[in-house]
């Protein structure tokens, strides 16, 4: 099915920055002010685990550009480039240098979320492989991601693009657990059947 979209670049609909500058590893404060979004607390399909980021206090007097709801997180490095919808963060936070923050710009009509899932897509990553640097570890520049090209149809496209991605990650979810449920319980069905051997054994030794 053919949708009308405009061509554009990425820092034509959406601002782009270096994720907070930590001149060390980040440092945990129990009372600390600031979250901090590091690698692991960010997973594709699920988002940012705000449950699972760690508080700090930043050292410098110039106030970051905290993560507001609905910005996205973008991973530059690694074994896979990836984007997430930072929603509804619960105070004020940041994210490490491994990301960059990208924030849709004022007017621009584009949803987040559907941005999100269009960098997932596999044109998007195609383009992001081809331009990235690197060996051992594979690293995206800023000016390679904020030149990269998108197709953006109507706000309203989007929106219907952006539902049909979320319930087919709830759908594959639920296979998920239905697929674990499955196999546990074909786990306790094994587990039933080898104790009568079991049992048997342990009266043939005696």
């Amino acid at each position: 099915m053919a949708v009308d979209a405009q061509i554009v670049e990425l820092n034509e609909v959406a601002s782009l920055q270096a994720g907070y500058p930590f001149r060390t590893t980040v440092g945990q404060a129990a009372n600390g002010d600031v979250l901090v979004v590091q690698m692991k607390d960010v997973d594709v399909d699920a988002g940012v685990q705000w449950a699972n980021t760690v508080r700090t206090r930043l050292a410098g007097r110039k106030q970051p550009d905290w993560i507001q709801d609905g910005d996205i997180l973008f991973a530059a490095k690694g074994a896979r480039f990836y984007a997430v919808c930072a929603l509804a963060p619960p105070g004020r936070a940041v994210c490490v240098p491994a990301f960059f923050h990208l924030r849709v710009r004022a007017g621009a009509q584009v949803d987040p979320q559907f941005l999100v899932w269009q960098i997932n897509q596999p044109p998007c990553q195609r383009q992001l492989l081809q331009a990235a640097e690197g060996s051992s570890q594979l690293s995206l520049r800023r000016p390679v991601l904020e030149r990269l090209t998108l197709s953006i149809p109507a706000f309203d496209e989007q929106r219907r693009i952006a539902a049909l991605a979320e319930l087919a990650q709830l759908e594959r979810r639920a296979l998920q657990r239905l697929i674990s449920n499955r196999e546990q319980q074909l786990q306790a069905i094994a587990e039933d059947l080898s104790a009568p051997a079991s049992k048997t054994r342990m009266q043939d030794k005696k």
